[in-house]
């Protein structure tokens, strides 16, 4: 009867005995030395991150890391943990630094069964997914692509953009037709982390911000496994249509992605009828392979083709005829079992992009003469960090090198004129490139309810011209500089209670200019149709920054307040230059590139999400920025007003219908430079309404109204259209649907 006993408790416990797995959601390493509690059961994970307990009716499982903070899982989950084995956790020391994280849930994980955010991976342009932040507008050129991302008034290089926190692309046509931000997939990401100020400095040299745009982590199965999922969708102003679609392959040791997406537009009316040019054809091809080499080291390698195909620009003087861009990207991941060593990884990269522009299509009168441009950039380099554990705290630390070169000529044939038949060629970007060489290192410890975080970079900044222009040479001296650029950050999160906390964070960073500010060569790249010639002996910018930050939650409200302020160093602007003579006829002059003694921006940005009712929630958020030049003692230009959005959401019908009603409202924009010939924006606001219902466990259909009332509008950023003083005028009303199937 004894031994009866003793069998039926060892079969009891077998049974009831969950062994689990703790993996990395951003590459399936596991998460060694969590600790865990369950009941009176506790311990930590081993060096596979593998951990087990008998389980107990009603209990919650408590897991806790320092990379990973800490969470629980209530009874329903420790019970599919029976069958799933493994946990999947994000590292949450990121959130330290003040950050906006935008998801898009591109692939079921497996604790993820309802897709929420599918329509995000069908736009064609990643920058229309981050402008649904009211801290981030775009400069716009065209009515449909090529949206420029500007944060606190930090636009092009003082925005450091990268792909899984290594690769970029460079823009290839002058006038940014394709800024870095369109060249990223949103069919093939999983997030976008938008990493305020210049603190966090292992991705680069985040100068006013780093956007850091993050693929789908691989995942590796028991057993093979096929999953995928298709989208489309159509929206009725603008005659648009996108399609996307993914199919994987994972096993034990193997996850195989396949990836596309295809847009095509035409030309929109406004909210006063008129029509927009904006027709666009744009892209992506691509491919994801991850190996999982042994139990501590994977290998992934990613390929993306974009094309673009006859891109209106309203605002600029030629359109997108084509561009096409490869990015490549190979990554090593090992863990390691050591007292301190956690993990290493290495990235190589390398972007291309072959972009051509034209005046063809431009309905000029009269037309004086036919251009053209083509353009090539090339950006390669590679990246290695280690991750080092203490007791209470971790080091990240690394190295990287980074190149980047821009070539292109372009062609003007005279129509009239006295230059009648005749074919001028310009040297547009000198056949210049830029080299950085970093050090970094960022170290965050505890002091008891306090959290610290001290980051640097130092980077050696070496520009150089292989193809040096007459005029050019004529307004610059010296044209090879090498720079030493050092930039640093503190900052400290304090725990008030057990709700809230508080933040204060100093910093400073320094640019050197970009390949445009160094290089460019006669061309009308700014907000004004002058044209802009390099300087390549402009002194590296500084950025002085502090921010405070504020973060209340609880069960059903979120709220986060940033305050921020810069003084601003040696400036990278331009200035009018009556003494050089522009290339074309019909340029008003020239501007040089130069630096300003001092510049200061401040503002805020304020979220707030809160549960009303179980079944509905809203969030408000507001953002706003005031930035003067000092020396000139006006406005700095480009600053978008004041941004008020407020959301009311629901899920009803047991998570299957998912309505939804967006109010945004944007203030008049009265502070203006007049040295770049801005004018006053007007107030507006406008509403959209979308619902969503998954009709089936894979199948979603969406759809909904953007500017239900029809509201006549343009943004402040909008360029004004070539030869007119009118600016690109958004969209009016627009129905759209959409529909998502996913196996």
């Amino acid at each position: 009867m004894t031994l009866m006993l003793v069998f039926l408790s060892i079969a009891t416990y077998a049974q009831n005995k969950i062994d689990v797995q703790l993996l990395d959601i951003t590459n399936s390493s596991p998460i060694v030395g969590a600790t865990f509690k369950y009941s009176n059961q506790n311990g930590i994970t081993d060096n596979k991150g593998n951990f087990s307990f008998n389980y107990e009716k009603g209990q919650t499982l408590y897991l806790s890391h320092i990379n990973y903070s800490e969470w629980s899982l209530d009874d329903a989950e420790v019970l599919n943990l029976k069958s799933e084995k493994t946990i999947y956790k994000a590292p949450v020391s990121i959130n330290l630094q003040p950050v906006t994280v935008i998801s898009l849930r591109s692939k079921k994980n497996p604790s993820e069964d309802v897709e929420l955010e599918y329509r995000d991976q069908l736009a064609h342009d990643a920058a229309a997914i981050l402008n649904k932040n009211p801290s981030i507008n775009s400069i716009v050129k065209g009515g449909a692509y090529g949206f420029d991302p500007v944060f606190r008034g930090y636009k092009y290089d003082q925005l450091n953009v990268v792909l899984n926190g290594a690769q970029s692309a460079t823009a290839a046509c002058p006038n940014r037709m394709d800024p870095p931000t369109s060249q990223m997939a949103p069919n093939m990401l999983n997030r976008i982390e938008i990493l305020k100020g210049p603190y966090v400095l292992r991705y680069g040299t985040g100068f006013g911000a780093t956007i850091n745009f993050i693929p789908e982590p691989l995942n590796f199965t028991e057993k093979n496994d096929i999953y995928g999922r298709v989208s489309s969708g159509y929206d009725g102003n603008g005659n648009i249509l996108r399609n996307e679609g993914l199919v994987g392959l994972s096993g034990k040791t193997h996850d195989v992605t396949f990836f596309s997406s295809w847009s095509q537009g035409e030309n929109y009316t406004t909210g006063n009828d008129d029509e927009v040019v904006a027709g666009f054809n744009r892209g992506s091809f691509g491919t994801n392979l991850g190996i999982k080499l042994n139990e501590t080291q994977q290998l992934r390698l990613s390929a993306v083709y974009n094309i673009a195909r006859d891109a209106d620009f309203a605002a600029l003087p030629m359109d997108l005829r084509k561009d096409d861009t490869w990015l490549f990207n190979l990554r090593h991941d090992v863990s390691f079992n050591k007292k301190h060593l956690s993990s290493l990884n290495t990235t190589a990269f390398a972007s291309f992009v072959d972009h051509l522009m034209d005046n063809l299509m431009k309905p000029l009168d009269p037309r004086m003469l036919n251009a053209q441009t083509n353009a090539t950039t090339y950006n390669f380099g590679g990246r290695s960090e280690g991750i080092w554990y203490f007791d209470n705290s971790k080091l990240f630390a690394g190295a990287d090198f980074r190149k980047e070169g821009a070539d292109g000529t372009r062609d003007r044939e005279f129509l009239m004129g006295p230059n009648a038949g005749n074919t001028i060629s310009d040297n547009v970007w000198l056949n210049s490139n830029i080299t950085k060489t970093s050090l970094f290192a960022e170290y965050q410890f505890n002091i008891n309810k306090t959290k610290a975080v001290l980051s640097s970079r130092l980077e050696f900044n070496s520009g150089e011209i292989n193809n040096l222009a007459e005029e050019f040479e004529e307004v610059n001296d010296a044209t090879n500089i090498t720079q030493f650029n050092p930039s640093f950050s503190f900052g400290l999160t304090r725990k008030l209670g057990t709700n809230a906390s508080l933040g204060l964070w100093v910093a400073r960073a320094q640019r050197s200019g970009g390949l445009t500010e160094r290089y460019i060569n006669y061309f009308p790249v700014g907000q004004d149709p002058y044209e802009l010639v390099g300087n390549p002996q402009l002194n590296p910018e500084i950025n002085n920054q502090i921010d405070i930050t504020f973060n209340w939650q609880d069960k059903t409200t979120i709220v986060n307040v940033d305050l921020f302020a810069g003084y601003l160093q040696d400036f990278i602007s331009s200035y009018i230059d009556p003494n050089l003579t522009p290339r074309l006829p019909m340029s008003p002059g020239v501007r040089r590139f130069t630096n300003i003694k001092d510049a200061f921006k401040t503002g805020f940005e304020i979220n707030w999400q809160q549960e009303i009712l179980e079944n509905l929630e809203h969030q408000a958020g507001i953002a706003y920025t005031y930035a003067e030049d000092l020396e000139r003692d006006e406005p700095l230009p480009e600053i978008a007003p004041l941004d008020f959005r407020y959301t009311l959401s629901g899920n009803y019908l047991k998570g299957k219908l998912f309505p939804e009603l967006t109010f945004r409202y944007v203030l008049e924009q009265s502070r203006i430079s007049s040295e770049f010939g801005e004018t006053e924006t007007p107030a507006f606001s406008k509403l959209d309404f979308r619902v969503a219902y998954q009709f089936s466990k894979s199948g979603k259909l969406t759809g909904g109204i953007n500017n239900l009332f029809d509201e006549y509008y343009y943004e402040h950023l909008s360029r004004s259209v070539r030869g007119e003083n009118l600016a690109i005028y958004a969209p009016g009303r627009n129905a759209y649907v959409s529909v998502n199937f996913m196996f």
